[in-house]
């Protein structure tokens, strides 16, 4: 086994406001998030200012919190939150859905990508392949409080989990879970998206990888006590919310390739685009430089 490192998940504290290591890397997720978008934005001229990318950012990060906390409550844990409505707001305790947080982000995108008169696929291809950093930093913080751990195991690295009451030695399921869903969706994507993709095709990437990843994690991390298995004995609520993921990742895959080709290696919807907003009307070709 490998002695699990008991980190004071509280970084610092000023009297009684207490700065954890959970909040900390959703921070640098969207640091990152905002640091790489803006430099994917500079490779594509006049489709994305500074400012836009800055605003996204801010949609996304509100999406995220709104979106992966009520996902939490309502996908996970209903009942617990029912009864004590407080406990919602306590955010530092962890306890957060990322496909609560796909659903919020995909709304905020929505409204993001109508006051900017871009449409969601143009936004998604851009930013999500820089969310994969925040990610990781997010399973990094589940390390931290000692939370999410995996089933029981007697592999060489296994661990005991200080918060484990049974204190059995188990997967560290969110390393596993930082590995894939961070370090190595992020690789994948960013050297998928740095050449020019059909509309929907760098979107449908990230649905399917993370689906996947996520679907192939769930088998070696304990499902969530109050709900434990849903089904065969295997079945958590983490695969199956998914399966629709991998569904509609591999659908705009397919439909982003067969419908939205690329205009001499450009997509047509950042074409029109240019030409909607270009007043001097210069060439696509050095637009997109």
């Amino acid at each position: 086994m490998i002695k699990y490192p008991d980190i004071d998940p509280v970084v610092f504290s000023v009297g009684s406001i207490k700065i954890h290591w959970y909040g900390v890397m959703y921070l640098l997720g969207f640091l990152a998030a905002w640091i790489l978008g803006l430099y994917r934005s500079r490779k594509i001229r006049g489709l994305w200012t500074a400012e836009q990318i800055s605003d996204l950012v801010f949609y996304g990060m509100i999406g995220v919190l709104l979106g992966g906390r009520l996902g939490h409550v309502i996908f996970y844990d209903f009942s617990r939150y029912a009864s004590n409505p407080l406990e919602i707001f306590k955010v530092w305790e962890g306890g957060m859905s990322f496909h609560g947080a796909t659903i919020g982000v995909v709304i905020a995108f929505i409204l993001y990508a109508r006051k900017t008169g871009k449409n969601l696929f143009q936004v998604g291809d851009l930013i999500l392949p820089t969310v994969p950093i925040g990610l990781g930093a997010g399973r990094i913080g589940n390390f931290i409080n000692g939370e999410l751990w995996g089933t029981v195991t007697n592999v060489s690295w296994a661990m005991v989990f200080p918060n484990d009451p049974s204190g059995l030695l188990r997967h560290p399921s969110s390393l596993y879970e930082f590995l894939m869903e961070g370090i190595v969706l992020f690789c994948i994507l960013w050297i998928y998206s740095r050449k020019e993709r059909p509309r929907m095709a760098v979107s449908g990437m990230f649905l399917l990888l993370y689906g996947v990843f996520r679907f192939s994690v769930e088998f070696v991390r304990a499902p969530d006590a109050q709900l434990g298995y849903l089904a065969f004995g295997w079945l958590t609520m983490g695969q199956v919310l998914s399966i629709p993921m991998i569904v509609f990742g591999v659908a705009f895959i397919i439909w982003g390739y067969k419908k939205y080709p690329l205009v001499n290696g450009i997509n047509s919807d950042d074409i029109a685009y240019l030409g909607k907003f270009s007043k001097k009307g210069k060439s696509i070709k050095k637009a997109a430089r």
